[in-house]
């Protein structure tokens, strides 16, 4: 039986009784050859739901929020045990729920992304898991506000809210492959220490930040391979006050938000080093690509070193990441060893939190219906199926958006090319690197996510394909849940 005659007899399985795990045990296949083993075909449990999205990461964990919110009966697979993804393990700054007010004269102060991510940051704010949004003192040229978070506080909000929306959340598993059929996925499989599942539904939303779902249905895609990836760090033993005096001592003090909940001059939510030329120190941290900004919202704790290094061949390559794995945590042993060496009051710092694997800024880039471009970012282009509006702009002054004004991302722009039911959400869209410099951000991923599932799940409600989904359907739902559409 070929891979085509399986996937069609595995469709229809999903239409009878469910089976259990036992019914499934693996039988012994005499090999091929030397180079092949031909896997034996098996029947697997069925489980039925209306939305599946892949990867509960920044977008996926918004996405199943909406989704669930909106009526769908919703299941997230995710790989590792628990939810967040980049969110909780990259930088710790979330950037950013505000337009760009402060590096323009006469320009009005507006949260730009509101709905489900704004609630979220609201309520890990209150749990004293975030710095909320005050603003910066210098370095806004970069970004007005800085919201900071806990990574550890914000997986376990994001696992309530995700229970109390009624989410079936399935994390420590794998997505291994897509039932396709016309154009249409009809399901996925799954694999945990359970075995092998084959989940159906009617619509699919790709967050897994790889693009995993998208290149198992057969959609388009590239592999840019633009960017550095990291492992960003906590480090403990390191308060941000010596921090402070030693930058401030060497005029380099910059980027500087305050601590807005006490009175204490040496208390800061982010503190980067500006211009600092100090020998042994900045030659040696820029050949391990280390930045010196920092961000915490607790004292003696540093939530966020981080470490770039570009990978040389591919990120979707298993042996290319796995030296990337080895050569990105043995920078991060020599930036603590900087760190000690240079910084009064660091002597016993010491590394207390790394990601469990290194950080991508992109996987592959999958087609979809729509490009945007940077031209339109920076023009603060709005289009006429916006499903959020954005502000937040990663390469500095010159490629802001104009006026400190917001951009429409198009609902075009999710839906994945070739694949009828299937929308991509997160890092994974925007080929243009510049664009993709503002896409990719944070705040910009929790409300693609949000647009990304509540459109999901009213193509499982309605029976209807991404393309047949009314747009005004879609912006009243999106206005309800609260997300801000900005002109």
């Amino acid at each position: 039986m070929d891979r085509r005659d399986f996937a069609k007899q595995a469709m229809l399985f999903g239409v009878g009784a469910q089976v259990t795990f036992e019914d499934t045990k693996a039988q012994a296949q005499i090999p091929v050859d030397d180079t092949v083993y031909e896997e034996p075909p098996k029947k697997l449990p069925v489980r039925k739901v209306d939305v599946v999205i892949a990867g509960g990461g920044t977008a996926g964990v918004f996405a199943a929020l909406a989704a669930a919110r909106t009526g769908a009966k919703t299941m997230l697979i995710e790989s590792k045990g628990y939810c967040g993804g980049v969110a909780v393990e990259g930088g710790t700054a979330i950037h950013s729920f505000y337009n760009l007010w402060k590096a323009f004269e006469n320009c009005e102060k507006r949260q730009v992304v509101q709905g489900i991510p704004s609630e979220f940051m609201d309520r890990l704010t209150g749990m004293g898991g975030a710095s909320g949004y005050p603003e910066t003192e210098t370095g806004f040229n970069y970004d007005s506000v800085c919201t900071n978070v806990d990574t550890e506080m914000y997986k376990l909000l994001a696992f309530t809210m995700l229970e109390e929306a009624g989410v079936f959340v399935a994390v420590n598993t794998l997505l291994s492959s897509a039932i396709v059929d016309n154009g249409r996925i009809k399901g996925v499989i799954t694999e945990s220490r359970s075995g092998r599942e084959a989940v159906m539904a009617k619509s699919f939303i790709d967050c897994t930040g790889y693009g995993d779902l998208s290149a198992r249905a057969g959609a388009p895609f590239s592999e840019p391979n633009d960017y550095a990836s990291c492992n960003s760090f906590g480090m403990a033993n390191a308060d941000i006050g010596d921090y402070y005096r030693f930058l401030k001592s060497h005029g380099s003090a910059g980027q500087i938000c305050r601590d807005t909940r006490t009175d204490e001059e040496d208390r800061f939510f982010r503190m980067g080093a500006e211009k600092l030329d100090i020998p042994g120190l900045t030659d040696e941290a820029k050949k391990i690509g280390m930045s010196m900004v920092t961000t915490t919202v607790h004292d003696n704790y540093l939530m966020y070193i981080k470490c770039n290094y570009k990978v040389p061949g591919s990120v979707l390559n298993r042996d290319d990441a796995a030296k990337a794995e080895i050569e990105i945590r043995k920078r991060m042993g020599k930036a603590v060893e900087l760190y000690r060496k240079h910084v009064p009051g660091f002597e016993n710092a010491f590394i207390a939190r790394t990601s469990p694997s290194f950080c991508i800024r992109r996987g592959r880039c999958i087609e979809c219906d729509y490009d945007i471009s940077n031209e339109e970012i920076r023009d603060a282009t709005h289009f006429d199926d916006d499903i959020y509006s954005y502000s937040f702009h990663d390469m500095g002054w010159g490629q802001h958006v104009k006026d400190g004004g917001s951009y429409g991302m198009p609902y075009r722009a999710i839906c994945v090319t070739g694949i009828e039911n299937l929308y991509a959400a997160g890092m994974l869209v925007t080929s243009d690197h510049k664009a993709h410099m503002s896409t990719r951000n944070t705040v910009s991923c929790m409300a693609m996510g949000q647009a990304a599932g509540t459109a999901a799940a009213l193509c499982a409600k309605q029976n209807v394909g991404s393309r047949e989904l009314s747009y005004v359907d879609l912006r009243l739902s999106l206005e309800k849940a609260n997300v801000y559409f900005a002109f």
